[in-house]
């Protein structure tokens, strides 16, 4: 059977506050902005309308923060799912107390708030697969802070995929028409070369199409990135395009997928913004990452700062729904009250989307 047929148009179900989805909020690196935007998120009123946000991390950090910038909420400090209110202007708060308030600096790398990062992210996944929460949503990380704690992860996908046992696991970004997903991505680029196989680009591909059939995107053409100059240029700079990419191309046409490759990179991702793919597969982290922040970050030449940062960071094949804003922890400005929440609101509003297509609920 052509997968393409599976598709069919769904219609949201009404919600009411009872039925809506919890989500599990992690506030980041408490050194970073992660916990200013978690707060400014919540106090966007349609957040409240859509799901149960659940912060997950140190009420201290964020009362912290709170009085800082002067922002016009509560906290309520809780240890079980149970306690939360979920009502506007309080935001409940899953506290770890693992910072000293006294030792933190923002903009700093510290093994205390690598720990308290990692402890966050890790009490998450352990509620989620509990089933105490819906979905996941996690704030920024510094990688250096959590190795300085002890924790040897290369990021936040690599330690979901260690709690939850998964082996097939990829990187979905999502901004608006572009939804790009890798086949390799915290990795030296020489590995990710050697990552280019067959197999997993096939992997992948599958993946993809699940993320977008989750997303209900309605456009399920892919578009399969080249790894060299042109694709290879029929085998003038390299083999890997006709030996391994091309291969999985045309064992996904034969499950009934709808793809294009290998494609230079050069030109299917100008396609990708204008909406001709519904999502693309990139071979290697910064050839999708660039394009991909090209089309979702907004820099101010003249303020010397980032108008929006936009754009969502979903990890497939996991048991459990995971976003994620898609950009670092910007200490240069952590602590400063200028930080935008666009990624993170529009990270909560993907979660949403993916636990209600789990639910049955699209």
């Amino acid at each position: 059977m052509n997968i393409q047929e599976t598709q069919t148009p769904v219609q949201l179900k009404t919600s009411t506050p009872e039925s809506l989805p919890v989500i599990g909020i992690t506030m980041g690196d408490p050194a970073s902005i992660g916990p200013e935007i978690a707060i400014k998120a919540l106090l966007d009123k349609k957040i409240y309308s859509m799901c149960k946000p659940l912060l997950v991390g140190d009420a201290g950090v964020l009362q912290h923060i709170i009085q800082k910038l002067s922002l016009p909420v509560t906290i309520n400090k809780i240890h079980a799912v149970e306690e939360a209110q979920f009502q506007y202007g309080v935001i409940d708060v899953y506290d770890l107390s693992l910072v000293n308030i006294g030792q933190l600096v923002f903009g700093e790398i510290s093994a205390m708030c690598g720990e308290a990062a990692f402890q966050s992210v890790k009490k998450v996944i352990e509620l989620a697969l509990e089933k105490k929460i819906d979905a996941t949503v996690t704030g920024p990380i510094n990688k250096k802070s959590i190795n300085d704690a002890g924790h040897h992860f290369a990021g936040h996908t690599e330690i979901y995929a260690h709690f939850t046992n998964t082996k097939k696991y990829a990187m979905l970004l999502v901004e608006d028409k572009m939804k790009v997903i890798h086949v390799s991505t915290h990795v030296s680029l020489r590995q990710a070369c050697d990552l280019v196989k067959k197999e997993r680009i096939l992997e992948v591909t599958q993946l993809l199409y699940n993320g977008m059939i989750s997303l209900g995107e309605q456009n399920l053409k892919i578009g399969i990135a080249g790894l060299n100059p042109h694709a290879g240029d029929s085998g003038l700079f390299g083999t890997e395009d006709t030996e391994e990419i091309l291969p999985a191309v045309e064992a996904a046409r034969k499950m009934g997928y709808d793809v294009e490759g290998p494609v230079p990179p050069d030109t299917m991702f100008a396609k990708a913004a204008t909406g001709y793919y519904g999502g693309v597969v990139a071979m290697y982290h910064d050839q999708g990452h660039i394009p991909f922040k090209l089309a979702g970050f907004k820099w101010n030449a003249e303020k010397k700062q980032m108008d929006s940062v936009k754009g969502v960071n979903i990890t497939m094949g996991l048991p459990i729904i995971r976003t994620s804003v898609d950009h670092g922890t910007a200490f240069e400005i952590a602590g400063k009250g200028i930080a935008s929440a666009d990624a993170m609101i529009l990270a909560i509003e993907s979660a949403v989307q993916l636990s209600k297509y789990k639910k049955g609920e699209l």
